[in-house]
């Protein structure tokens, strides 16, 4: 690409050569990503990626697709653009372990006003670390500048994983029964789910949120909602060889009454003990800061349940012991119980 430039198209606002400096500080990040299966280099029209089917007997792909969201909000208002990444990989893997399925590799696309190759590079080392803690490779992606269209310090983030999964090994909520066990992994923070609420909360981008919040440690309230999606794709996938699992719910958007129910048969229920939980001081403070219900709260963000897991009543001991294996603080939260409300906090 020695000879690639435009006068006309840089006049324009897009800077083709940025792009390519941006490729060029991208290449460490995404090394450290490769596994075995990867074919292709970065550069190319398409990512490569030999798929290893040894062992199984029905491989199933598995894809999940997500992005930052309003988050990337409190990225531009700090300045702080490498842990993004995390979270956009995050969303998405976490969804695809739902379904028993082992990431294999990740794509990205960022859209922005204006390309800053620094800035972009920071980004895309999230994306890689999020990828590494995952065990995904990094295999392509797409850096759009569209100015007009983005703010110049502005842009979103977003990318898809594909996993595999044999299809014998697929979780089966349909097997789950009346007493099975649920386990709460905690998350840690708000994730990336609920910000257009969070914001209004706060006030961000008109309030100081720069300042130490003592009900948060000393942490700012910027810090603090800045925090990485936690990846459970390690846990869930040594979960699920030590234990009987039923189904694994990401907590997203919609919190509990949302996401929970999805990974539930119907007539059964999840009854959740509300003083087992484990509610993480920034969502008291979000409570409180904005009067929102508790309903709300629980229909809207994770509060402090990441994962919630159904295993087999006669395997929660074991199931337990697996998660603190992978350095997971989980416990018990509840129990299912025969009932069609879907979800049941007491």
């Amino acid at each position: 690409m020695k000879n690639s430039r435009s006068e006309s198209y840089a006049a324009a606002g897009v800077d083709i050569t940025a792009g390519y400096r941006a490729v060029e500080l991208m290449k460490a990040h995404i090394a450290r990503t490769m596994t075995s299966g990867v074919c292709s280099d970065v550069g190319g029209f398409g990512g490569l990626f030999e798929l290893d089917v040894k062992g199984m007997e029905k491989p199933v792909l598995v894809s999940g697709t997500d992005g930052v969201g309003t988050k990337l909000k409190l990225a531009f208002l700090q300045d702080k653009h490498d842990t993004v990444g995390i979270d956009c990989v995050a969303m998405c893997v976490n969804d695809v372990i739902c379904c028993g399925a082992k990431p294999l590799f990740f794509l990205d696309y960022i859209a922005c006003g204006k390309n800053v190759p620094e800035k972009i590079a920071a980004i895309v080392s999230g994306v890689a670390e999020g990828c590494v803690q995952s065990g995904a490779a990094l295999i392509g992606g797409e850096t759009a500048e569209m100015p007009g269209f983005y703010p110049v310090d502005e842009y979103d983030l977003a990318g898809f994983a594909v996993g595999v999964v044999d299809k014998s090994k697929i979780l089966r909520p349909e097997t789950m029964q009346v007493g099975d066990v649920i386990i709460a992994i905690p998350s840690s923070g708000v994730h990336s789910n609920g910000f257009s609420l969070v914001r209004r909360v706060f006030g961000v981008g008109e309030k100081d949120i720069s300042s130490p919040v003592a009900e948060l440690g000393g942490k700012s309230v910027g810090e603090t909602l800045l925090t990485p999606t936690k990846i459970y794709v390690k846990s869930i996938l040594n979960l699920i060889d030590k234990a009987t699992v039923r189904s694994v719910s990401h907590i997203t958007g919609g919190g509990f009454y949302e996401n929970i129910p999805r990974s539930l048969p119907d007539g059964l229920s999840a009854k959740i003990d509300r003083s087992a939980l484990k509610i993480l001081p920034i969502f008291d403070l979000i409570a409180k800061v904005g009067g929102i219900s508790e309903r709300d709260m629980f229909n809207t963000f994770n509060m402090g349940v990441g994962m919630s897991v159904i295993v087999k009543k006669e395997d929660a001991d074991k199931a337990l012991a697996a998660l603190k294996e992978t350095g997971e603080d989980a416990y018990i939260m509840g129990e299912i119980v025969k009932d069609d409300a879907g979800v049941i906090l007491c």
